[in-house]
């Protein structure tokens, strides 16, 4: 099975959990919404009618008390109902037409009962039927502060009861209508996000399944600048990290097994040497065999530095020194050795420059800066080494004369048994392990430690080291 097809289960399962989700979320509001909207309408709808309900009993109330007043009885609304539709409608609408739909069915006389003042009907419902009687509001009719008559009124309910709820049903008819358009814009929207969060989670599915698998060449698209993307920006940073990581500890492990095979060489050919009876079993010849002894343990004691190192375990006692005093000290002791090796010094060193250092460490690493600058400096040459304060750290720059180092070259100086000729030969230097232990040395003080050209045409380190505050030292002094 392919890994494709293997993790297309998953995937799917998670791009249908995504819509399903989306789905329910969207369809869940769509649902509130319409509860929400249909229940506002409904009782502001009923509240509309309540209202002009009302008003248009109290104008007809009015009317029929003018009536009575030119009147003075409802015999003739007794004798002619026409009457009464006729009084209705012209006491709501004057001089107009009645409306159609549903003011007109506000309007309609059916939905008002007059009583005279013994409670007798006149219009409408008879005095013994209690029940439409008590579901009916009634107001009170008075002619020159007499009271003539009642008048009765449907509420709100009953008159959307007779109308079978027609405004209302069109409402929400027109309301369901728009949720369901959400709906389906929900399913649609549903439909296209999870399938491009399921694309894009399957693409790093996959490369992250190749990545564990150790093909630390895959990389994902960036597009974009959400985070998704953000993502992937730091997926393909982690897996060059880890392809070089990878070439780095290939080329590491080739490079240390030249390292040693070399002079496990020349000792295997002089032991055979001296058993064949070519060489002489002499002090020379152990003396020869006992310089490849001491350059492997230099190997050795340089590697287990630096896996120190790597592991968080170099061993440093950091306290209160002076680093002018600790590197002025070195360069006096070197200076025989740079006479032999026609190597010209010059120091500017401003002190004191008080830091927190091993005083071995730190002699460690001069010594190794010392060892480079002597193998690689061609002679006559020069070296300037400068300690200046600037601001709370102390900067010290060591520049050697010709020749000098690419500048493509100079990220890779640190890498350990990295050579910039390329030569597995070690008379033109050490085992290319000096400035990666050099290096470790200075992050172990905190300090950091950068290549850049020389003034004097060679190379130059610059190393910035914190100082310390006088506030500081007094303390540990104390």
């Amino acid at each position: 099975m392919s890994l494709r097809h293997a993790l297309n289960p998953a995937v799917s399962r998670l791009g249908i959990k995504l819509f399903a989700i989306i789905l329910i979320v969207n369809v869940a509001i769509s649902g509130l919404v319409f509860i929400a909207v249909s229940r506002s309408l409904d009782q502001g709808f009923i509240e509309y009618l309540d209202r002009t309900q009302t008003h248009r009993a109290e104008t007809l109330a009015t009317g029929l008390a003018d009536e009575w007043a030119r009147r003075g009885d409802w015999q003739w609304l007794r004798q002619s109902p026409r009457a009464w539709h006729h009084l209705v409608r012209r006491q709501l609408w004057p001089g107009e037409a009645p409306p159609e739909g549903l003011e007109r069915r506000l309007g309609d006389p059916k939905d008002f009962v007059l009583h005279d003042a013994n409670g007798l009907p006149v219009i409408g419902l008879p005095p013994d039927n209690d029940l439409e009687a008590a579901e009916l509001r009634w107001l009170t009719i008075v002619s020159d502060g007499e009271r003539v008559g009642t008048l009765g009124y449907r509420p709100p309910q009953q008159l959307m009861a007779r109308m079978d709820r027609l405004f209302l049903t069109q409402q929400q008819r027109n309301l369901a209508i728009i949720v369901a358009a959400l709906g389906l814009a929900s399913l649609l929207l549903a439909g296209g996000l999870s399938w491009w969060l399921g694309r894009r989670a399957r693409g790093m599915t996959l490369a992250t399944r190749r990545l564990t698998e150790g093909d630390y060449s895959i990389r994902l698209p960036e597009r974009g600048r959400d985070e998704l993307s953000s993502l992937a920006r730091d997926f393909n940073v982690l897996a060059a990290t880890l392809e070089a990581s990878r070439e780095a500890r290939s080329r590491w492990v080739s490079d240390i097994a030249h390292e040693l095979r070399t002079p496990l060489a020349v000792l295997r050919g002089e032991i055979e040497a001296m058993q064949d009876g070519i060489r002489p079993l002499d002090l020379d010849s152990l003396g020869s065999l006992g310089q490849e002894v001491d350059q492997l343990e230099r190997l050795v004691a340089d590697l287990r530095l630096l896996s120190q190192s790597d592991a968080g375990a170099l061993e440093v006692q950091l306290a209160p020194l002076d680093l002018a005093a600790s590197l002025g000290d070195r360069l006096d002791e070197a200076g025989t050795w740079l006479h032999d090796a026609d190597i010209t010094l010059e120091t500017d060193i401003e002190g004191p420059a008080w830091i927190r250092g091993d005083t071995q460490r730190l002699r460690q690493l001069w010594t190794n800066l010392l060892d480079n600058t002597c193998a690689y400096t061609h002679t006559p040459g020069r070296l300037r080494v400068t300690l200046t304060q600037t601001g709370d750290h102390y900067r010290l720059c060591w520049e050697d004369s010709a020749p000098g180092v690419p500048e493509a070259e100079m990220p890779r100086l640190t890498e350990r048994l990295y050579r910039v000729e390329g030569s597995r030969n070690r008379a033109s230097g050490g085992s290319g392990l000096g400035l990666s232990i050099a290096m470790a040395l200075a992050r172990a003080h905190g300090a950091e430690m950068t290549p850049s050209a020389s003034s004097l045409d060679g190379l130059c380190w610059t190393l910035t080291f914190p100082a310390i505050a006088d506030h500081q030292l007094r303390e540990e002094d104390a």
